[in-house]
């Protein structure tokens, strides 16, 4: 038999049945391409605004166009961990679409340069569309998006190669030691060795850029700097002392000043905004008589007030944690407005944030004697970057999205039906005020606990007029007064208390309502978040034994 004749054919068959599983080069060439272009892109955009990074452009985009039904599926389903499970999203689909390009590009390159140039405009485009861009502020993504080209074409003619790469053979030693002939491998290996090689550069390169960016970007942005080196100015107007018993002397309750570090954030902004207070001002204008400009020297220099506030997250569901309690230094917005002088027929202030963000907050709301301040304090430190620092708007009794505007620089009087704002364009209610409710914060649900007296605890608010009492009902049994804490102020949340004696074991629920200063009792019809705020009685089951 010719052995010669026989052997490159049944090499080229195995090459053949082989061939699509080498694919996954092509993939992995596409994947390392990606994070090469959105490192580089993330480190050139250090040295722009913070909107300049595609993956920030690209999240802000998708959260405008995001229906209300949807964004309140996520904050229902991941809490304030919103923002990370929406990057988390943004990675897969970036990845499937990677892995795609690079298959692409094993047959038809010119097409998968094609289709990153057509993401580089969509994300350039998406760039441009943030209030706080500019022309330039496209220059990372453009900059990554070369990068990307350039690198899926190396890496795809390395994958080509280690493809294609022939498996030679060469004549085996004559005698005992070996018949016939066998492969060397050498062009082959090198071929696959260079390809493996030039994806893990990739790979770390594109993991130290992106760190890079972000470790660049904070030691640019002097931001956090003047954040931690500001000294606030003592109020004029200082907080009610809280008086003795403001907490429910229940283990496991949480505290009654909500701690900074974690106080819920519910906003649109994907990169937090990092705003140099000396670059920062307030336009007052619109239908006024006096249109101005405040910056944040001559903030510090007002007549600041402290108050004590609860604020609450229209997306918080029944018995939900998107609520907390701080002590919030400012100025009182009533006086921006008297300095400003509204005009005969306004009834809205349209709040602006620097990333776009808008809020529709009637106009009477802020001129009447509530607390409602233009914040630069929380609990006696300045605003936290992540809660709007420098300035921010606090106002008791309505929901956030209408009234707590953070990174604040235009406050606009307008009216109703002339301007909307930026969810009420998105099927929200303009007018949003809070809802009475109340939760049981122990036990929790589905908890077990030990027989004997189980101790019941929560937390109920209606701002602005004050809980007056708050009720429960264990399984199906009467509804029974609990205990209240102290009250600090009305628009202060009020924790409870409940001792319920001799629990026989088994499987409990208990339910909670809250009775404000007024005498309305808590509505047990259920809402949801959409358009105006949740209600509902919150019911929760937990195990005795």
């Amino acid at each position: 038999m010719d052995t010669h004749s026989t052997t490159p054919e049944r090499t080229a068959g195995a090459g053949r049945n082989r061939g699509p599983l080498r694919q996954w080069r092509f993939a992995l060439a596409g994947l390392v391409s990606a994070a090469l272009l959105f490192g580089v892109a993330e480190l050139v955009a250090a040295f722009f605004a913070t909107a300049a990074s595609p993956m920030v452009a690209l999240g802000q985009t998708f959260i405008d166009i995001t229906p209300p039904w949807l964004k309140d599926f996520a904050i229902g389903l991941f809490g304030t961990n919103d923002k990370l499970a929406l990057f988390v999203s943004m990675g897969i689909v970036a990845a499937l679409v990677a892995a795609g390009t690079g298959l692409l590009a094993r047959n038809r390159p010119a097409a998968a340069t094609a289709v990153i140039v057509l993401l580089g405009v969509g994300m350039s485009a998406s760039v441009l569309s943030r209030p706080a861009t500019g022309v330039l502020d496209v220059i990372p993504t453009l900059v990554g998006t070369v990068a990307g080209i350039l690198a899926l074409r190396y890496l795809a003619g390395r994958a080509a190669a280690a493809t294609a790469a022939p498996v030679p053979v060469a004549p085996a030693p004559s005698g005992p030691a070996g018949r016939g002939e066998r492969p060397t491998g050498a062009p082959a290996s090198s071929s696959r060795r260079g390809f493996l090689l030039g994806s893990a550069v990739g790979v770390v390169g594109a993991a130290a850029m992106l760190a890079g960016g972000r470790a660049l970007s904070a030691v640019l942005n002097t931001a956090q700097a003047t954040r931690e080196a500001l000294r606030l100015p003592r109020p004029v107007k200082q907080a009610v002392n809280l008086p003795d018993g403001v907490g429910a002397e229940v283990k496991g309750m949480p505290p009654f000043v909500t701690p900074n570090g974690k106080f819920y954030r519910i906003d649109t902004a994907l990169a937090v905004p990092r705003i140099d207070p000396a670059g920062w001002s307030l336009r007052v204008h619109g239908m006024v008589e006096e249109e101005f400009t405040i910056t944040f020297d001559e903030l510090l220099g007002m007549d600041l007030e402290e108050t004590w506030l609860t604020l609450t997250c229209v997306s918080n569901p029944v018995g939900g944690d998107l609520v907390g309690n701080a002590k919030w230094l400012g100025y009182p917005l009533r006086k921006i407005l008297e300095r400003a002088r509204p005009q005969q027929g306004a009834d809205m202030v349209l709040s602006t944030s620097i990333d776009g963000f808008s809020a529709s907050t009637p106009l009477e709301v802020l001129r009447d004697q509530r607390n409602a301040l233009l914040a630069v304090g929380m609990n006696g430190e300045p605003l936290p970057l992540e809660h709007g620092y420098p300035v921010r708007m606090v106002v008791p009794g309505l929901y956030g999205y209408v009234s707590a505007t953070k990174w604040v620089v235009d406050l606009e009087v307008t009216r109703f039906a002339d301007k909307s704002a930026y969810w009420t364009t998105r099927g929200w209610s303009d007018h949003g005020p809070i809802k009475l409710a109340s939760r049981v914060d122990v036990p929790r649900a589905f908890a077990t606990v030990a027989p004997g007296t189980v101790h019941l605890g929560g937390t109920a608010w209606a701002q602005t007029t004050g809980i007056k009492a708050v009720q429960v009902k264990i399984d199906d049994g009467e509804w029974q007064d609990a205990d209240l804490a102290a009250e600090a102020t009305v628009d202060t949340w009020r924790q409870w208390s409940f001792h319920w004696q001799d629990a026989p074991e088994g499987t409990h629920s208990v339910t909670v309502r809250a009775i404000d200063a007024d005498g309305m009792v808590q509505t047990a019809e259920r809402a949801d978040p959409v358009p105006n705020g949740a209600s509902g009685l919150q019911r929760l089951q937990f195990t005795v034994g």
